[in-house]
């Protein structure tokens, strides 16, 4: 396990849609502990691959349900469906926007439905900070921020400020590495065609 540097807002990788993966190996088990592991140490409630430079459809979370029960874990190639229509607006912020927080409005009760690091499907039901921390890093997995959330006149307050942050910088060149996880691999069809080893 491994701490990552964050990559923050202004690199590409951000804004580019994850691929799905395809191997289920100890590469990506690597990944998710590396996320988890920098999750933890940025003090976040999720973490997805895109924010630590890795362009795979993978996130790990730490958040608060319902009952305020902490629940933790990772899922692989994510989706998730609104369980009802009740929404929360809140504050939210993410670790690629260090320093920041803006009221962002999120269903409150979801189900995200994915993969394991070895494979085995799963199902994750979240309210409260849980469902905000889903759909959040769903979001990053599609090159999605939560600014984009934001009404018209937040959005503007908050690139106001993010272009003052100290860790901004527009001038910077992207930075890009090439991941070292794996994403192919032999077909196992008992995952309806995901790869798998």
């Amino acid at each position: 396990m491994t701490v990552q540097p964050v990559r923050f807002f202004g690199d590409p990788v951000l804004r580019e849609r994850a691929t799905e993966v395809t191997t289920f190996d100890k590469e990506l088990r690597t990944l998710v502990a590396d996320l988890h592991e920098t999750m933890v140490e940025q003090g976040g409630a999720g973490l997805a691959a895109p924010q630590i430079g890795v362009g795979l459809r993978v996130f790990v979370f730490r958040a608060t349900g319902l009952e305020g029960q902490l629940v933790e874990g990772h899922m692989v190639n994510p989706e998730w469906t609104v369980l009802d229509e009740t929404e929360q607006v809140g504050p939210e912020g993410c670790l690629s926007i260090p320093g920041f927080r803006w009221d962002c409005r999120r269903y409150d009760h979801v189900v995200a439905r994915g993969w394991d690091s070895h494979g085995e499907p799963q199902e994750i039901e979240g309210s409260a900070m849980l469902a905000r921390a889903i759909q959040h890093e769903t979001d990053h997995l599609d090159g999605v921020l939560f600014l984009d959330k934001l009404d018209a006149a937040t959005r503007k307050e908050a690139m106001a400020a993010i272009r003052q942050a100290d860790w901004f910088d527009p001038t910077a060149p992207p930075r890009v590495k090439v991941s070292p996880h794996a994403s192919t691999g032999p077909v196992n069809p008992l995952f309806g065609g995901v790869r798998t080893s």
